[in-house]
């Protein structure tokens, strides 16, 4: 709300992909309870310029939120899983677009994704081509947290130079005169690579904390903005502890806090930076 600045009539909300359906739900009721507000403010500043004119208490009533279904992507491809020449082919053409609902250079566009794990399709086809549509700004809201480190327990995120957040905190390592910390955390993997479980810790979470979450994202915003694209692009991510909040019964979140509940994860961490500075392209498990 703060990013739009509260002007809902000048903004529309939307999502992609597909899957991120339910979770815009949920921001939905979100923001209407947020317009509520914004609705109770003005009424109460109108009633205190004396009795309330009927026209303008409708206007005030009549204010919702611009809700569309701009982009669409087909099902029947999945890029997600694909791999990466194909996976490059694929993200330019899977998706449609709705014209003729975004006012040109006046209203922000809103797309709520489920996560963003490499940003290429950010990138390569989804912030292209909602450019298109002309929105003065593009907001990108996940409601994952910013992935940063690989999965083992089922889903396969193994390469950790592929992890947009990770290539945003090697970007504000160099532009910060911190790269050597790379190569720091690098000889500390390979000192406890082989040693018992209990040392087995995942020692690329103290790279993160040169940065705060915020600076990251900007970063990753940065990242994802196509080199043609004039638009401002801005990145909000879920923080863990909202997501705690939001799903409090299920607490798995090691792949954005880096806090595995088995030595196994912490040893698949620091493999995958290893793997990462040595420059191999393989699985970290």
């Amino acid at each position: 709300m703060e990013s739009i600045d509260y002007d809902f009539e000048n903004t529309v909300f939307s999502f992609v992909p597909n899957t991120a359906e339910t979770a815009f739900f949920g921001m939905i009721e979100g923001i209407y309870d947020s317009l509520n507000r914004v609705k109770t403010k003005k009424i109460q500043a109108l009633m205190e310029n004396g009795p309330v004119d009927d026209v303008e208490l409708q206007k005030i009533m009549n204010l919702k939120p611009r809700i569309e279904k701009l982009i669409l992507k087909d099902a029947k491809i999945r890029t997600f899983i694909a791999d990466s020449q194909t996976r490059g082919k694929l993200v330019s053409h899977v998706y449609d677009i709705t014209y003729g609902l975004v006012k040109n250079d006046v209203d922000t566009l809103v797309l709520l994704d489920d996560s963003i794990v490499r940003g290429t399709t950010l990138r390569d086809s989804i912030i292209h081509i909602a450019s298109t549509l002309k929105p003065k700004k593009i907001i990108i809201a996940s409601t994952a947290p910013q992935i940063r480190f690989p999965d083992c327990y089922g889903i396969d995120m193994s390469k950790m130079g592929e992890f947009v957040a990770f290539k945003a905190l090697v970007k504000l390592l160099e532009e910060n005169n911190k790269i050597n910390l790379l190569q720091e955390t690098y000889l500390k993997c390979k000192e406890v690579e082989f040693s018992s479980a209990a040392l087995a810790e995942n020692q690329v979470s103290r790279l993160y904390e040169s940065f705060s979450y915020q600076e990251i994202s900007d970063k990753i915003a940065e990242i994802v903005t196509p080199p043609d694209t004039n638009i401002g692009i801005e990145v909000i991510y879920q923080t863990i502890a909202d997501l705690h909040e939001a799903c409090p019964d299920h607490k798995g979140d090691w792949y954005f806090s880096g806090k595995y509940p088995t030595p196994g994860g912490g040893r698949v961490a620091n493999r995958a930076f290893i793997n990462y500075m040595e420059k191999k392209d393989v699985r970290a498990y």
